[in-house]
């Protein structure tokens, strides 16, 4: 799979703060690579460190194995900070205008309104629009010049819940053209719903980097209740129990290494016990943030 964005020793201080950190990424061609962190971990400096916006310290990136030039950034789409567009034009007009900006063919106008759900209101002031058309306009417009990858930070910044959906959507429906999107967010449930991949980075610095689907594995809980008054004894009887807590009236058994949940329903069964509830819990992004974060 081709390298689009190698990134290597990149550091950024700004006086005594050191913003990044020795940052080592690989971003591959079809990825959408979320940069999880909370704020002032670093994300947005490095975000503006690859789009030429602040100058690094120290280290280099390339993207599509070349140094950054005017002809590297055509290829990439990027909304950065709030984007600034005319409040008294409308949709349309500010992308036509965004279009002379970039240099760029107008005739895709009607691709990416379409593509954001905006066609119907594009003849709309921009001030009428809620925060949410106005971050898909936004998107719309890092579109304009078909870029191979989109950059966006904290997209989903200040939307309401619907307003969330939508960008998520976006943003799936995006990566199915083939694009490859880098997103940066402290919002755990974003990133574990939209992403391919994930890097995690704390006070500058890379602390974790894989992919989402790995998210959970290794030692299973299981999520189990019956009806039997020693139910506890009974579940740290089976071999395969590592630990037990008790949590909302059902037990969470933590399994070792090598037993599953099925494993566990057949002891229960031996033993003339029918769980009335028995599920596996994947470990959430969330958990394994927060271990990562303490483990650093």
């Amino acid at each position: 799979m081709e390298t689009v964005l190698s990134i290597s020793n990149l550091t950024k201080h700004f006086g005594r703060i050191k913003a990044v950190n020795n940052l080592n990424l690989e971003v591959k061609a079809g990825q959408v690579f979320g940069m999880l962190g909370p704020n002032g971990s670093g994300k947005t400096t490095t975000l503006g460190m690859l789009m030429s916006v602040v100058n690094p310290t120290s280290g280099t990136y390339s993207w599509f194995g070349e140094t950054p030039s005017h002809h590297v950034r055509k290829k990439i789409g990027a909304v950065l900070e709030h984007p600034i567009f005319y409040p008294y034009l409308n949709g349309q007009k500010n992308l036509e205008l965004n279009c002379m900006i970039k240099q760029c063919d107008p005739a895709s106008i009607p691709r990416v309104l379409e593509l954001v759900e905006l066609t119907e209101r594009r003849n709309d002031k921009y001030r009428t629009y809620s925060l949410g058309m106005k971050q898909r306009l936004a998107i719309a417009s890092a579109l304009l010049n078909d870029p191979t990858v989109l950059i966006l930070d904290e997209p989903t910044n200040g939307l309401d819940p619907m307003g969330i959906a939508e960008i998520r959507e976006l943003i799936r429906k995006i990566a199915v053209q083939g694009k490859t999107i880098i997103l940066a967010s402290h919002l755990l449930d974003e990133v574990q719903k939209v992403c391919t991949h994930f890097a995690v980075l704390k006070k500058g610095s890379l602390i974790h980097t894989g992919p989402v689907d790995e998210v959970g594995k290794g030692t299973d809980t299981v999520e189990v209740n019956a009806d039997v008054s020693n139910l506890n004894e009974i579940l740290l009887s089976f071999a395969g129990t590592s630990s037990i807590n008790r949590e909302n009236g059902s037990f969470q058994v933590s399994l070792r290494d090598g037993f599953k949940s099925k494993d566990l329903n057949q002891f229960l069964f031996e033993k003339g016990i029918v769980a009335s509830h028995l599920v596996t819990k994947k470990k959430s992004l969330e958990k394994q943030f927060l271990e990562i974060l303490a483990e650093s």
